[in-house]
């Protein structure tokens, strides 16, 4: 009975510092993959050991928390470059990083949960000094699982809401929400735990289905820069967008057209003054000009950073922007090929059936209206699915083929996906076109499908295949006995394999 007053030392290999201080040493010229691994698998090894004092167990997990920091971003870096990757490898390095946010959230809450059941112990007493940090560390890492999930277009389940929610109010109660600490001591930037809320909740509205991962990369880095433009309040307030039950855990939910909740818990979030810096924003970058206190996270043209400051200023503004068309509910089934090369063969007055080496998908169209519509896949192959891709639809029972592009997509649970398509051409026509500089040589043509929906007389609008356009470079071609001259106007947009451009049309 006597030895109980000595507290035991923990059985763990951590435990000793010096150790510690040899793995730490050796974490940091490794490569970011092996170093993330071993540094998970400490963390698994930690979960259920014990003997440790808490502020003990902390101040360990802060210094493996700090010492992953770089080869997490080395890591985000090489997830995001423009190559691509096996979907193996993309499967493994999403799951690396993801898993690591994950696993140190659920250390961070057990910190604050066992300081929670146990506030008298000499351990608990001690940790007090680094409670706010630990609180807004374990909200940090929790946006971070938002942003991988948004990376797959899969969204965060209803859990993850009420963790941030439910971590937020602690904090509030104990008056610290709003006190700011540095994060990590590898990285600039400091942060509460309201602001890691908020950002969770900023991230949410600005509609990351529809961009791809490289510009919700810029996006999560813009919400960090405009985040104190933005307001959270118990208050709804007129310029109030959405609202969120911090204790229930639900998903934001936008609020035009509905009544005030009354509920304890619900709070209130709107842009603020973050619209009109956006705008300003805008006007700069339009100009080629790039403010010198803009954190983008590495180099970034304006011609990349324009589409998604105009994505983002649409998705802040209050009142929300009204749908151009009225939509309407349907049931309709779906025949799906994509990709130029499919179009332009079906375009082109091939048979409308997918060639053996191309299996046709199959969707549930839910909502349509005269700009586009929105779908489910019926099938659990989504590999193949990128906002940008170019699609043919021809719905059940109908012998008209639709031309269209990817611009939403939700990942769900079950492998299925749920995707918002925008409407390109109900009339469509494969077309060759030859550039008029290189004569009417075979070779050099290029293949087109011309858009033939209401043009305004004398105007064309052609999909070409991506890197076509040339707006130096006239083209010509042959449409039964007319023959047109096509003078290059303006690239209006572009996809994974295809670019729309606008012609001036003689014949």
């Amino acid at each position: 009975m006597l030895f109980n007053i000595f507290p035991r030392r923990p059985d763990h290999p951590l435990a000793d510092g010096k150790e510690l201080k040899r793995i730490l040493l050796e974490l940091r010229p490794q490569k970011a993959a092996p170093a993330i691994d071993e540094i998970s698998s400490w963390f698994d090894s930690l979960k259920d050991a014990e003997h440790f004092r808490l502020d003990h167990y902390f101040d360990l997990l802060s210094q493996l928390d700090n010492a992953a920091q770089a080869h997490l971003r080395r890591l985000r870096r090489d997830y995001l470059q423009p190559t691509w990757l096996s979907k193996p490898e993309e499967e493994r390095q999403w799951q690396r990083s993801y898993g690591y946010f994950e696993k140190i959230a659920v250390l961070y809450a057990t910190c604050l949960e066992r300081a929670r059941l146990d506030p008298k112990n000499k351990g608990s007493e001690a940790f007090k000094a680094n409670q706010t940090l630990t609180e807004t560390r374990l909200q940090a890492a929790r946006c971070q699982q938002l942003k991988w999930l948004a990376y797959r277009y899969t969204p965060a389940e209803n859990r993850l809401w009420r963790e941030l929610g439910q971590t937020y109010l602690a904090a509030e109660d104990a008056g610290h929400a709003q006190r700011t600490v540095t994060l990590y001591t590898s990285q600039r930037g400091a942060g509460s735990v309201a602001q890691q809320y908020l950002h969770a909740l900023v991230h949410f509205m600005s509609g990351m289905d529809s961009l791809v991962p490289n510009q919700i990369e810029l996006a999560d880095h813009l919400i960090t820069h405009f985040l104190p433009g933005f307001a959270l309040s118990s208050d709804r307030h007129p310029e109030s967008i959405y609202s969120v039950d911090t204790i229930a855990g639900a998903t934001p939910t936008r609020l035009v057209g509905r009544p005030a909740p009354t509920r304890a818990g619900m709070r209130f979030f709107s842009a603020g003054n973050a619209v009109v810096a956006v705008e300003n924003l805008l006007h700069l970058v339009e100009r080629g000009k790039m403010p010198a206190d803009l954190d983008l996270g590495g180099e970034t043209s304006p011609q990349q950073l324009l589409p998604v400051l105009h994505h983002l200023r649409t998705h802040w503004t209050h009142p929300a922007p009204q749908r151009a068309h009225v939509r309407h509910r349907v049931a309709t089934r779906m025949t799906v090929l994509h990709g130029f090369d499919a179009a332009y063969r079906i375009f082109g007055g091939a048979r409308q059936t997918p060639r053996p080496t191309q299996r046709a998908a199959n969707w549930l169209a839910d909502n349509v209206s005269l700009g586009g519509f929105r779908a489910s896949s019926e099938d659990k192959d989504t590999d193949w699915i990128t906002l940008g891709t170019l699609i043919c639809v021809q719905a059940e029972g109908s012998q008209t083929v639709l031309l269209g592009t990817i611009r939403r997509f939700c990942r769900r649970r079950d492998a299925r996906a749920d995707l918002g398509v925008q409407l390109l051409a109900r009339h469509a026509q494969s077309i060759d076109l030859q550039p008029r500089r290189s004569g009417f040589s075979a070779a050099t043509r290029t293949h087109g499908i011309w858009l033939r929906d209401d043009e305004p007389a004398g105007l064309m609008r052609i999909a070409l295949p991506l890197g076509s356009f040339n707006v130096r470079e006239s083209m010509a071609f042959s449409q039964g006995e007319r023959n047109y001259l096509l003078t290059p106007m303006e690239l209006e947009t572009s996809g994974i394999d295809y670019e729309i451009a606008r012609f001036r049309a003689d014949s």
